[in-house]
């Protein structure tokens, strides 16, 4: 795909080979790719893909400059609205950047209508200790600064366990683009998460509470992966977002992809959605029995509130290794 391969910058030129040439962390092998699929009840199914910008000798700093290269051409090609990416601009790009990341690209593609494209931002940037000050100056410099009580209120309440994570914007005109923070729940409980959703408007609690239970097989705590919440601003929005999502790293809490699927599936029945796109779009990736491994279904999300509520499956290349199977069941 050549939106795929621009996006991935000069490091799509080079071949694939045994061990990656820089450790991504978009995926647990380190492939710089990781796709997904997102439903929605009455629309089409979205294909979405996650891409770090590879340079050709790549470092933090130098996978930087590539996506910035990347970010021209694509702005004049599909029309990207950037004045929200260049408000916070200088506060999650400095010159010595830190933490595992700096620029990330969401593609979001589907039929007939132009590609979505998205960029993730580290608030660890500038030091984990800066994380939480970073977004907070971000969403005052978006018109936002409101919500920030209102998230650290819901989200940041265990001091030290729970802490943002990405923050995304939207490359598309103020209307309609989003702006989203994440906070990550480190050794959570499924209270602790359903008391983060309630900063959004419009949360099923019940519902929420209910995939949690599919996708982990219990209430925790999450002693792995954490768990993480994700708030969705609109235009509109001052104090409180329209929509909040939950992302599960569901590889972490089953035996083998075989049992992520099954609890995939069951989650979909539960939100009344069709099961066929992502059953497409797990055979057209998988290369293995699923029971012989691991990670190949990495996350499950779920969408609340506006703008699209729904399901969203992230599903890994395992282009470089495949993680083993579990020999024994998880517990909680």
């Amino acid at each position: 795909m050549k939106l795929l391969a621009e996006a991935l910058g000069p490091g799509s030129l080079r071949p694939l080979s045994p061990i990656p040439h820089w450790p991504s962390f978009v995926a647990d092998d380190h492939t710089p790719v990781e796709f997904s699929v997102a439903l929605t009840q009455n629309e089409p199914p979205a294909v979405r893909m996650i891409v770090e910008s590879l340079a050709e000798q790549p470092d933090l700093r130098a996978n930087v400059g590539a996506a910035l290269g990347v970010l021209d051409r694509l702005a004049g090609e599909h029309q990207l609205d950037l004045r929200q990416l260049d408000l916070v601009r200088d506060l999650f790009l400095p010159d010595d950047p830190q933490g595992a990341f700096a620029f990330w690209y969401s593609l979001i593609v589907q039929p007939d209508v132009p590609p979505a494209i998205k960029v993730y931002l580290n608030p660890d940037v500038r030091g984990r200790e800066s994380a939480t000050s970073l977004v907070r100056q971000a969403l005052g410099r978006l018109g936002l600064a409101a919500a920030y009580e209102t998230v650290a209120g819901h989200a940041l309440r265990r001091e030290g366990l729970d802490r943002f994570s990405f923050f995304a914007l939207d490359l598309m005109d103020e209307e309609r683009a989003r702006v989203k923070t994440y906070v990550a729940h480190e050794s959570s409980v499924a209270a602790d998460v359903v008391h983060a959703a309630q900063a959004s408007r419009d949360v099923d609690h019940d519902l929420l509470s209910d995939v949690i239970a599919l996708a982990c097989g219990g209430t925790g705590p999450f002693s792995l992966r954490p768990l993480m919440s994700s708030y969705t601003f609109l235009a509109g929005d001052t104090d409180r977002p329209s929509g909040y999502s939950l992302y599960i790293p569901v590889r972490d809490y089953v035996r083998d992809d075989l049992e992520a699927c099954e609890r995939v599936l069951a989650i979909m029945a539960r939100c009344g959605l069709d099961t066929a796109p992502f059953v497409m779009a797990l055979a057209s990736m998988v290369r293995r029995p699923l029971a012989d491994g691991v990670g190949l279904i990495a996350h499950v999300s779920l969408r609340l509130g506006r703008p699209r509520p729904g399901v969203t499956v992230y599903l890994s290349s395992e282009a470089y290794d495949v993680t083993p199977a579990r020999t024994k069941a998880m517990s909680l």
